[in-house]
């Protein structure tokens, strides 16, 4: 399965439920990834531009970018970024097809 990261800032009502309810929130986040057919991996709390980093598997993209959107729209977070992660043995795979195609992409004006 896809891994993907995802990023995200704690709103005020975030943390103020936070403070309210001191709890881990690891448990919630595994249970909505499961919920599409995907697995939570890891889940950190960081310092930064972001609060949260989850690393996680899923199905797809729209499958990830959908768990991204119901924790939005709980309104406990902000800022969410999801990208897509690949290993370095992917990625060199998708180097070699890029290879391959090098030369021919007509640019504008070409």
């Amino acid at each position: 399965m896809p891994i993907f990261i995802t990023y995200a800032s704690y709103s005020q009502a975030g943390v103020q439920g936070m403070l309210q309810k001191p709890e881990n929130r690891t448990g919630p986040v595994k249970a909505l990834l499961e919920k599409v057919g995907g697995r939570l991996l890891s889940f950190y709390m960081t310092t930064g531009s972001n609060d949260v980093v989850v690393i996680s598997e899923a199905p797809d993209g729209t499958d990830a970018v959908a768990v991204g959107m119901a924790v939005a729209a709980s309104g406990a977070v902000t800022n969410i970024e999801t990208v897509r992660a690949w290993t370095a043995d992917e990625f060199s795979s998708i180097t070699e097809k890029a290879a391959a195609l090098t030369g021919s992409y007509t640019p504008p004006g070409g």
